[in-house]
């Protein structure tokens, strides 16, 4: 009687688990120096792409967080309703979004956003959202 109480005991506790195969550790690591940002999925490089950082006179900060939030059409309330598409935030207004300025791509340009193509800003976009945004991590380095 005993072992099956703790049977179901059992299986009543792995109905509460998550599966292993839903959860994904998606990290972001952007290089200031290079420009460029490379996307790992599960320990396993999925994208290498180039960015635009903070220019001259602006700040992309350095460091590791998990993302915040995501919006899917932003636009900057502090520089002139600027479109952000695609938006991961990952410290306070700091965000990985798309650009339309493509030719830029590669060379600082911002005012502090890691700057993607539109394309990969989509793919990274869904990505986070659908690994969670608690499971992606944001990286930046010099």
């Amino acid at each position: 009687m005993r072992n099956l109480i703790l049977a179901a005991a059992a299986l009543i506790c792995l109905q509460f688990q998550t599966s292993p195969g839903h959860a994904s550790n998606l990290i972001a690591s952007i290089s200031i120096s290079k420009q460029m940002m490379t996307v790992t999925q599960n320990g396993i490089v999925k994208y290498r792409w180039h960015v635009s950082t903070a220019r001259k006179g602006y700040v992309t900060p350095t460091g590791s967080w998990s993302a915040k939030w995501a919006s899917l059409h932003h636009r900057s309330r502090k520089y002139n309703n600027a479109p952000m598409p695609y938006a991961i935030f990952f410290n306070g207004g700091y965000a990985v979004h798309a650009t339309f300025d493509l030719k830029r791509l590669g060379t600082p340009a911002s005012h502090g956003c890691i700057r993607l193509h539109p394309e990969n800003a989509a793919q990274f976009y869904s990505l986070a959202t659908n690994s969670g945004l608690g499971n992606t991590r944001i990286v930046v380095s010099r």
